[in-house]
């Protein structure tokens, strides 16, 4: 198991910043990529970001610019960090790890099911 715990989502207006955590607790989380979806009311859940255990990163069009997605020095936590948000970025923010030990690319990177962990999610609300 690979317990992943985001924080850092709260209410913010347009063109603010919000930077999310997301942390888990066990060694091997090194070997994981790291993904960040999210999940709009009434909406599909969708890909964001995601970062590599080498660091390679993957961006959706509409954040491209705005985004950032980091993981720190011993890969223990991953970060998003969100500029210029606009109300269309409101929703739940998940994390995800996954790809264990297994080569990434730009297209499994954006896909869901290939991550086997996920965390509980975090809310963000951007106000007009």
């Amino acid at each position: 198991q690979v317990p992943l715990v985001e924080s850092g989502g709260e209410l913010v207006h347009t063109g603010g910043s919000l930077r999310l955590s997301c942390e888990a607790s066990v060694r091997t989380f090194s070997m994981y990529a790291l993904g960040w979806f999210r999940r709009a009311p009434g909406k599909e859940r969708e890909f964001v970001a995601a970062i590599t255990s080498g660091g390679v990163t993957a961006y959706r069009d509409s954040v491209k610019g705005r985004f950032i997605v980091s993981r720190d020095g011993d890969k223990k936590a991953a970060f998003l960090q969100m500029n210029s948000l606009i109300p269309e970025d409101t929703a739940v923010y998940y994390c995800a790890a996954g790809l264990r030990g297994r080569s990434a690319t730009q297209i499994t990177m954006r896909d869901s099911r290939v991550y086997d962990y996920w965390g509980q999610g975090t809310q963000v609300t951007v106000s007009s």
